[in-house]
């Protein structure tokens, strides 16, 4: 007799609650030292009929708050090769990510190939979420590439050091999404050039850095006047390179070691970037030699266009927390632990180049100084493409003039050649420009003959300064001699009356002896 639905269905109900409340009565009553032998052989078992090999990958690995590498990089390659298959999909935004990730729901399945071997990708959760695929190094390094391809750059700045608070990331970030590339930066088309092919080199270059036994690593060292496009220019190495860029803020690292833990905690792929060194700490002069009070003095006179930035790092000086030294910023440089992550640049930038100490920026650790300089001609070309969409205009020739005689930074000249009201024309735009390269150029001549008049002003009051130093010495020595002539006179003059005093001694004695013998004779 076939029994009918509703008994199949009592029946299956039954062993479901009998099966539960065996599950219940092994979980409370059965010595918990025998359930892991009991689960390791009952594994054994099942592997010996179970043909496959799983693998696990969680979404979370550590202390649970950094993603998984791996775990995303298959998310990518499901999204591009796999997903079509499954029939329940999971639509994400990832945070660093443009595009939408497509990932299997829970309990899904899909099959691969992979060199004529069968794959199931499969996906699980657990409390917390965890997953489970079935991976290879070839998918792995394929869903790596998408990941880079598709991802957002990031724009790093370290956090002060008191007080991180549990389990607190030592940076803090936001999407980077500065446009600057290298065809809208202004400078020399040559120099660009060669920048991009370094650049370039760099990235393709890990077999040949480990060949010779160096760390994937490289310097460059921007310097030049303010507003010269050195930010601008590591915004742009960032995206060719597409890297993240870690910025730097030295006064609010503790000591050495923190330092080394914040190189330790940035991802390859990266630019990391120390900007205004030469004001960031008191690095540049802890090597300097002793130095006598004339060098000093001439060094003074040299450096007063720099009081400015001196008295800045003076301050700074006064109210330093930081107690990181020149030798520290030396290690994480180009140090042990600067190798601990590769594909790396290593930016810094200066206005006063001949403040650094040598050591500092020795090739080896910053490979390629590159100068920015004041505004050209070749910039200047490129800025009005850029501002005015002009290629050549008949003011052109008087700017290359202007430029050639006077010094504007390129911000400045961006700043005079970008529409201040709707409906600026180019033309309008080029002569404000030389306007201001004008009235630069006026101001320049008026500062150099200040200058100049300040110079001989203070070269004459030198030369007074030293007359009357000279006139003060021969009044000073003439008064000297005549008080010695003085004092010669009273020495002759008592010798004069020592002398008449011993010589009337000496007639008065003789006298007497004259005529005392005179007298003997006589008798």
């Amino acid at each position: 007799m076939i029994p009918s639905m509703a008994e199949m269905m009592t029946q299956v109900g039954s062993a479901i609650a009998g099966l539960m409340v065996a599950y219940a009565m092994f979980q409370n009553y059965f010595p918990y030292e025998l359930r892991g032998p009991i689960r390791r052989y009952s594994q054994k078992l099942i592997n010996f009929f179970y043909p496959y090999i799983q693998i696990s990958f969680p979404e979370y690995h550590g202390d649970g708050f950094a993603r998984s590498n791996a775990f995303t990089a298959i998310e990518r390659y499901l999204n591009a090769n796999s997903t079509t298959q499954a029939k329940r999909l999971k639509a994400n935004v990832v945070r660093d990510s443009e595009a939408i990730v497509l990932t299997m729901a829970n309990h899904e399945e899909v099959t691969d190939e992979y060199q004529g071997i069968k794959l199931r990708w499969a996906s699980s959760e657990t409390t917390p979420i965890a997953s489970q695929f079935h991976s290879t190094p070839e998918k792995t390094r394929r869903g790596k590439a998408i990941t880079v391809k598709e991802r957002r750059r990031k724009l790093y700045i370290n956090n002060k050091s008191e007080g991180y608070g549990y389990r607190r990331s030592m940076w803090s970030h936001v999407l980077f999404e500065h446009p600057a590339t290298f065809d809208t930066l202004a400078m020399d088309p040559d120099k660009k050039l060669d920048i991009i092919n370094d650049l370039l080199n760099f990235s393709k270059s890990k077999d040949y850095y480990a060949k010779i036994g160096k760390a994937w690593k490289r310097g460059y060292l921007l310097y030049g006047p303010p507003g010269t496009g050195k930010s601008t220019m590591i915004a742009a190495m960032a995206n060719l390179l597409k890297y993240d860029i870690y910025d730097v803020e030295l006064t609010a690292v503790k000591d050495n070691t923190e330092l080394r833990k914040l190189l330790i905690d940035t991802s390859s792929k990266s630019i990391v970037v120390i900007e205004d060194i030469d004001c960031s700490l008191d690095l540049t002069g802890q090597r300097e030699k002793k130095k006598d009070n004339k060098e000093e003095e001439n060094d003074k006179k040299k450096d007063d266009e720099k009081d400015a930035v001196k008295e800045k790092m003076k301050k700074m000086e006064e109210n330093k927390t930081s107690q990181v030294t020149l030798s520290g910023l030396l290690n994480f440089i180009d140090g042990l632990w600067s190798a601990c992550a590769g594909e790396r640049i290593i930016v810094f930038t200066t206005n006063y180049v001949e403040k650094l100490d040598p050591a500092l920026i020795r090739r080896g650790r910053m490979d390629k100084h590159i100068e920015l300089a004041y505004c050209g001609f070749e910039a200047f070309k490129v800025l009005a493409k850029n501002y005015l969409d002009v290629d050549w205009h008949d003011l052109f020739g008087t700017i290359k003039r202007l430029l050639e005689e006077t010094k504007m930074t390129p911000a400045d000249v961006a700043e005079n050649l970008m529409p201040k009201l709707g409906g600026e024309d180019g033309e309008t735009c080029l002569m404000r420009l030389i306007k201001a390269l004008e009235e630069a150029k006026e101001e320049a001549r008026v500062k150099a003959e200040e200058e100049e008049k300040q110079k001989a002003e203070k070269l004459a009051k030198e030369e007074e300064e030293e007359n009357n130093k000279e006139k003060e010495k021969e009044n000073e020595n003439l008064a000297n001699g005549v008080k010695e002539n003085g004092e010669v006179n009273e020495a002759k003059t008592d010798n004069l009356e020592n002398g008449g005093k011993e010589n009337g001694e000496v007639n008065t004695e003789n006298l007497e002896n004259g005529v005392k013998e005179n007298g003997v004779a006589t008798k």
